[in-house]
């Protein structure tokens, strides 16, 4: 949409309001710099402000791609493993009658930072504890915890058993990886020079060894000659690149489990002991939460939209002052001048207005009509005002006249 202002010199002042506010305030700005010379350092801080708008729209593009990918950073669970003891006592008093142990295994993330706190058992897909088989028999001798979508957490786990006797056991734990992480097969493994990592980044380092080796051929691009290592590991001699997530379902196996051997003592001076293990974990980088926070948030905008909607108003007032100065000064410069031309302009305007066309003064005179272009002019209407009454007669009588 654009506005009109006739001033002064009968020109015209022409404010355009366009989606970019920056845009009309800058119109605004080139115009009232001459009056009011401390302008220009409005100016400077809009060109300023044109920068940090598109510098902080990339920023933004550049976090929406980012959080896209995992950002995970490597920290340090402690795993605390302990027992107690509760040895059996006479007939007749209130206490077990038969000798027990009880395994406690527990663990949280050193140096943890922020008020959520994971739980223990967040960090893996499945735990098994591997009792002596030979105390316990072979269908009570396996303690199994597996995740479930319908999983609680918990912050440990616990194992009751009876028995007066150390018991020799193997603690299995399978990380939860999130994306999934898969170990490659042995030949592949010393190919690539990568043992456990996501598939995302076997595919990756698959394609720079295709690459750096120069495996892909030359003129069907979508093929691969297998060099001796790949015909060994593949077991082809070409293939295409889709087959090659098929052919590597075959190489990838679940990570190894973490294994840790431990002695459930008995002994009352072992009681108070508990064995720590660190292991690395990944976890999420707290950055992605305030990058995440940071494209959520919509109270900056908000202030933001609030102010400018401010600066707009101002503007308009400047711009509507500025037009009543350029009007009184024309006039005090030159009234006759002014008079004449305001006149013009307002004829103009009355022109559109009322869809007037031609020349109203000259078509009030005699002579306008005795132009050489008169009679024929005149011939025509007569003509077209005929030809208009004879299709309303066809129309009434259902006719065609010839």
């Amino acid at each position: 949409m654009m506005e009109r202002y006739h001033i002064l010199d009968g020109s015209s002042l022409i404010i355009c309001h366009s989606k970019s506010l920056n845009s009309s305030i800058l119109l605004l700005a080139l115009q009232i710099r001459d009056l009011v010379p401390e302008s220009q350092a409005y100016m400077d801080l809009l060109a300023f402000e044109r920068k940090l708008d598109q510098t902080i729209a990339r920023k933004r593009m550049e976090i929406q791609e980012a959080i896209k990918k995992p950002i995970m950073q490597k920290r340090k669970l402690r795993i605390y493993i302990s027992n107690t003891y509760t040895p059996s006592k006479p007939e007749g008093e209130e206490a077990e009658k038969v000798s027990s142990w009880e395994l406690r295994v527990e663990g949280k993330l050193l140096e943890e930072s922020g008020k959520q706190k994971r739980k223990f058992s967040s960090f893996f897909k499945s735990l098994v504890i591997e009792l002596d088989k030979e105390l316990y028999g072979p269908d009570n001798h396996l303690v199994e915890w597996h995740r479930m979508p319908t999983t609680q957490e918990t912050d440990g786990f616990q194992v009751k058993r009876p028995g007066d006797v150390n018991v020799k056991c193997t603690l299995l734990l399978m990380l939860d990886h999130q994306p999934p992480q898969y170990k490659l097969d042995p030949r592949l493994a010393r190919l690539l020079g990568v043992h456990t990592q996501t598939r995302a980044s076997i595919m990756q380092a698959l394609w720079l060894y295709i690459k750096n080796n120069k495996l892909q051929d030359s003129h069907e691009k979508e093929y691969i000659n297998c060099n001796r290592y790949f015909r060994q590991i593949f077991g082809c001699h070409r293939m295409r690149f889709s087959e090659i997530p098929m052919k590597l379902a075959g190489l990838l196996q679940h990570p190894d489990p973490i294994i840790i051997n431990h002695i459930i003592s008995v002994d009352p001076t072992d009681q108070k002991k508990t064995a720590c293990y660190d292991i690395d974990v990944e976890v999420d980088d707290p950055l992605k939460g305030q990058m995440n926070s940071f494209l959520s948030s919509t109270t900056n905008q908000q202030e933001i939209a609030a102010l400018e909607m401010k600066i707009h108003e101002t503007i308009e007032y400047i711009n509507q002052l500025k037009t009543e100065r350029d009007f009184m000064l024309s006039f005090s410069n030159n009234p006759q001048e002014f008079i004449q031309d305001w006149l013009k302009s307002q004829c103009r305007d009355l022109k559109l207005m009322t869809d007037v066309t031609g020349n109203p003064e000259e078509e009030r005179r005699t002579e306008f009509y005795q132009a050489p272009w008169v009679p024929e002019a005149v011939g025509r209407y007569v003509y077209s005002k005929v030809q208009q009454r004879r299709q309303e007669l066809e129309q009434v009588l259902g006719i065609r006249l010839t």
